[in-house]
Formats: structure tokens, C-alpha cells, sequence
């Protein structure tokens, strides 16, 4: 496989037909709020604030409260990236000593709704999910009815739990550079000097790789069928076991108990057994990649398992003037725009930012 040579991902549902249209045409089309996982106590030492920002990036956003508010950039915590063409609602932590600035804080695109003390810093990853209010303007004709096809597919199944394209960077080139640091090619220095860059570039290839193990599925139409081998997760607890009873594991991934978790390849990752041993072995054939490879940077890519598909919670659809609502709930580090990519049937779907 070449470098730059990734597949274009398979739809779980291609004999529906999409709606077509376009994302994004305002920031208001595309509504984030997050889900955290826990409320501020209102005492302590740190400052939670409720933030809604409109057409404003997640780097901007910290620059700009670190020079308003007079701290360094580090001192700021988040849970996660928001996507910058959007209205997005969202917790940031300062230090509390902040408080008489935050009072009277002004920038455009950028407004505080509320302040509570908490005890402790946000760290990235303290975020439950993401709700989310998301129009798709100037769809084909009949677009609600091929939509509540699909809707209707989907609340059965679940939606594949791709990585977006945006991930791998432009032209691939963020894949291409993490391909290299593996294999233990030249590249430019900045990959090698600047630590979130190699952290991007690696983690591209991991989620290259994950792509194509759940793509490999949906081809083989095995996306809906336990396997022997295969590392399942237990939806209430995150915890992960290994199929040994295929016919068990099979009831309890139907009855939605469980989900079948695809590769992100490292040395802590569990590792299946069997066949779906032999299946993501040959994904990394197909890469040119041995698993020891991983351990060239591995506090870099520890590795873990991510679920095949996602089942989104309240999906909900309304027509609009030229368009379509969407309405629905997922949780953190998937991407709302491969959900929309199943209803659309377009790659343009995918390329925006990731929201975590």
C-alpha cells in the first residue's frame, strides 16, 4: 500500500439512498453543547465557566481568555476540542483568582454564561459526550423520507465509528509522517522536535488503521456478527473481555449489552485472539506495520479498543426550509459528521472538525 493511498470508507447502509446537501453554511447550523461528566461543586479553587463561543477555534479560544484574563495559557483546562464554524457550548477552567476579571469579560464570539468554583483543574477527557443541533441545507428532493429511512436503519444498527478524514491531514499528509515514524524513515524536524504534532501524526496512522479494520468488516457484511476472537465491550462498565461463546456473545451484542471494538494498535491495547487475530494482522500487512513498531513511541501510542459502531442516543429529525434537522447525543471522541456522512452519502460530510 502506498503512503498516501486510503480507501474511501464503505456506507453501512449504501442501498438507501442519501440526502445530499451541505454542512456548516453558518455557524448556527452546527450546535454543539457538552455532556460533562460531572457539574462544579461551587467551592474551590478553580473557576468552571460555562462558555458559548461562535465561530471561534479551540486555540483561539484559549489565547484569548489567557490575555483577557492575565494567565498563562496552561492554566486553562478543557475537556475537549469544539469545532471552530459552529455555535458551541462548552466548560473551560481557570484559577479562581481570575474571578474579578471574568466579571467583566468581552470578546467577540466569545461569551461567558456562567461561573462556578470547583475544586479541581478539567482535564481533557472529563466530558461525557456531546449534544448536538446540526442542519444540512440544500438537500436532494424527498430528503426527510430518505432520512427517516436511514434513521430507521440506523436505530437498529448503529452508524460506523469512523475516524473523519480531517484526521489524517491535508492531502494525508499528517498519516504520511506518522507512517514514517514508525517505520523509522526520515522526516521533516518539526515532527521530531514539536511533541503534539508527532502525538497527531502517530495517532493518525492508529486511526487509519482502525478504518480500515472496521471497513474490512462492513465489506464482509461481519459488522453485526460476534466472532471467536473478537474483544467485545460491556456498554454500562467500558469493560473489555474476549469472545470464547460465540452464541452467548452474540445474545448479549444484540440485546445492545455489548459492543464488538475494532484496533487502535500499541502495546497496552487487549489483543484478540483467533480469527479477528489473523483479520487486524493483516491490517497492519496491508500498512507495511508489525506491531512492534509501536513501541518505538510508545507513551505515544499506547493503544486501546474503540467501538465498530455507535447507536446515537435521541436522534431526532425535522424538516426545515431547503434541509433537514438533526437532533442526537453521542459520545465523546466520535464524530457527529460520520453520522451525517451515512444520511448524506458524501464524502464533503466529513471534512470538518473533530468535536471530543
Amino acid at each position: 500500500m502506498s503512503e498516501s493511498e486510503i480507501e474511501t470508507l464503505p456506507f453501512l447502509t449504501p442501498d438507501l439512498p442519501g440526502i445530499g446537501g451541505q454542512l456548516k453554511q453558518t455557524p448556527e447550523d452546527f450546535v454543539v453543547d457538552e455532556i460533562p461528566v460531572y457539574e462544579p461543586t461551587g467551592a474551590g479553587e478553580h473557576l468552571f465557566l460555562w462558555i458559548e463561543k461562535r465561530d471561534v477555534s479551540a486555540p483561539y479560544l484559549v489565547k484569548n481568555l489567557a490575555r483577557i484574563l492575565q494567565i498563562n495559557p496552561r492554566d486553562i483546562g478543557v475537556a475537549g476540542l469544539k469545532d471552530r464554524f459552529a455555535v458551541t457550548r462548552q466548560y473551560v477552567s481557570v484559577p479562581a483568582e481570575c474571578e474579578p476579571l471574568v466579571e467583566t469579560f468581552e470578546f467577540t464570539g466569545i461569551q461567558i454564561l456562567k461561573a462556578t468554583r470547583h475544586e479541581n483543574k478539567l482535564k481533557t477527557g472529563h466530558l461525557k459526550g456531546n449534544r448536538f443541533s446540526i442542519i444540512v441545507r440544500d438537500t436532494e428532493d424527498d430528503a426527510f423520507d430518505k432520512a427517516q429511512a436511514i434513521q430507521e436503519q440506523i436505530a437498529q444498527t448503529g452508524f460506523p465509528n469512523y475516524y473523519g478524514a480531517q484526521r489524517m491531514g491535508h492531502d494525508n499528509e499528517t498519516f504520511d509522517m506518522g507512517l514514517k515514524l514508525l517505520q523509522g524513515k526520515r522526516v521533516p524536524g518539526k515532527y521530531m522536535r514539536n511533541k503534539a504534532l508527532k502525538r497527531l501524526a502517530l495517532s493518525a496512522v492508529q486511526s487509519a488503521l482502525f478504518n480500515r479494520a472496521l471497513a474490512n468488516r462492513i465489506l464482509a457484511g461481519q459488522q453485526q456478527s460476534v466472532q471467536m476472537g473478537d474483544v467485545m465491550q460491556v456498554c454500562a462498565s467500558g469493560g473489555l473481555f474476549v469472545v470464547e461463546d460465540v452464541t452467548a456473545e452474540q445474545q448479549r451484542f444484540d440485546q445492545g449489552e455489548t459492543m464488538i471494538t475494532g484496533p487502535l494498535f500499541g502495546p497496552k491495547m487487549k489483543q484478540p485472539t483467533q480469527e479477528t487475530s489473523a483479520q487486524e494482522q493483516q491490517v497492519l500487512n496491508d500498512f507495511g506495520l508489525e506491531p512492534d513498531l509501536f513501541n518505538r513511541y510508545k507513551k505515544l501510542t499506547a493503544g486501546t479498543r474503540r467501538p465498530y459502531l455507535i447507536r446515537p442516543e435521541a436522534l431526532q429529525l425535522e424538516p426545515t426550509e431547503n434541509g433537514v434537522r438533526f437532533e442526537f447525543t453521542l459520545p465523546s471522541g466520535v464524530y457527529a459528521t460520520m453520522l451525517l456522512r451515512e444520511f448524506m452519502k458524501t464524502e464533503l460530510a466529513g471534512d470538518t472538525t473533530e468535536t471530543s
